[in-house]
C-alpha cells in the first residue's frame, strides 16, 4: 500500500485567526491579558492589545502572509500606544521581510514562541493611564452578560 501525502492549505482569514489565537495564548502564558481588535486613539486597530501584570502595554500585529505585510505599512503608527510592539506570523511566513526592530512571535492555533523580544519603550504616564482605563472599560464591556 502506497502512502499518500495530502497538502492542506488554509485561507488568509483562517491563517489570521490561527496566528491571533496562538499569539493570544502565548501572551496569556507570559502573564499578559490580551484583548483582540482594539481601537486606538489615532483610528488604527490593534490585532491584540495586551496588559501586563505591572501595567505595561504590548501590541501584537498579526501578519498572515507576505502580501499582507507588504501592502500594510502602518505598523509604526502603533508604537506611540504601547511599551512593546510585536509582529506575530505563522511558521511558514518569510521572516526576512520583517524589520528587525520590533519583537517577533511565531504562532499557530495552539500557541506561539517569542523569537525576538520587543524593545521596551515606556509610555508617558498620562497616555498609559488613559490607555489602561480605555482597555479596562473595553474588556469589561465585552464580558458584560446583561
Amino acid at each position: 500500500m502506497e502512502a499518500v501525502l495530502t497538502l492542506v492549505t488554509i485561507s488568509r482569514p483562517e491563517t489570521t485567526l490561527s496566528v491571533t489565537r496562538g499569539a493570544g495564548r502565548l501572551m496569556l502564558d507570559l502573564g499578559y491579558a490580551p484583548v483582540a481588535e482594539v481601537g486606538l486613539p489615532n483610528g488604527r486597530r490593534a490585532d491584540l492589545m495586551c496588559l501586563g501584570p505591572r501595567g505595561e502595554i504590548a501590541i501584537v500585529e498579526v501578519k498572515s502572509s507576505a502580501e499582507d505585510y507588504l501592502t500594510d505599512r502602518k505598523w509604526g503608527e502603533y508604537l506611540p500606544y504601547c511599551d512593546r510592539f510585536f509582529f506575530a506570523v505563522a511558521p511558514h511566513f518569510p521572516r526576512d521581510l520583517l524589520p528587525e526592530e520590533p519583537g517577533l512571535i511565531v504562532a499557530d492555533g495552539f500557541g506561539g514562541a517569542v523569537l525576538r523580544e520587543a524593545p521596551h519603550t515606556p509610555l508617558v504616564g498620562a497616555r498609559r493611564k488613559a490607555l489602561t482605563i480605555a482597555f479596562g472599560r473595553l474588556a469589561a464591556m465585552r464580558s458584560a452578560m446583561f
